[in-house]
């Protein structure tokens, strides 16, 4: 893990760490910067495809569960009205689509995002409770197919980082 004195620094260490190979590695800031995510090489992974599907299943469920409540398992003749009488179904129909959207949206995002992550080895780090305050992380992971211990630090300490700290699993 390498502590990097601004932004900008972070910025250029990444792309350069990204460049030379490695792929597991993610950087630390107190504040989004413009232009990381092109810099790590971040893929989009939509979640508006898993909120559709959500909404989707929100529709047909809710609107099937009311035509079998009201045609199909007790049918009730009130006042000579139909039973399957689709204008009545549809709020009930558009709030469940709207449900289960919004939990396909942030079951979706939790799992795309590999959250929720309690305890990872850089928690223990001396310096990184300062990664949520003025400080700039970079953390290359061990299981990352191009790390070597040697190798690595030599990599980052081209970048002229603040400090290196190695961190133990």
């Amino acid at each position: 893990m390498a502590e990097f004195e601004s932004a900008d620094a972070l910025l250029d260490a990444a792309r350069r760490v990204r460049e030379a190979g490695y792929t597991k590695f993610d950087p630390m800031s107190p504040f989004p910067i413009h232009g990381m995510g092109e810099a790590i090489g971040f893929k989009e992974r939509s979640v508006a495809k898993i909120v559709l599907l959500g909404g989707i299943l929100g529709l047909v469920g809710g609107y099937g569960l009311e035509y079998w409540t009201s045609v199909i398992d007790y049918p009730l003749n009130i006042g000579g009205r139909p039973t399957h009488s689709w204008p009545m179904f549809v709020p009930p129909a558009f709030e469940t689509t709207i449900l289960l959207a919004a939990i396909a949206a942030l079951v979706g995002m939790l799992a795309l995002n590999g959250l929720p992550q309690p305890y990872h080895p850089v928690f223990n780090a001396p310096r990184f409770s300062l990664a949520s305050q003025d400080s700039f992380f970079l953390v290359i992971e061990a299981d990352d197919p191009k790390f070597e211990a040697e190798g690595t630090r030599q990599m980052l300490m081209s970048l002229h980082p603040r400090e290196i700290v190695e961190v133990a699993h």
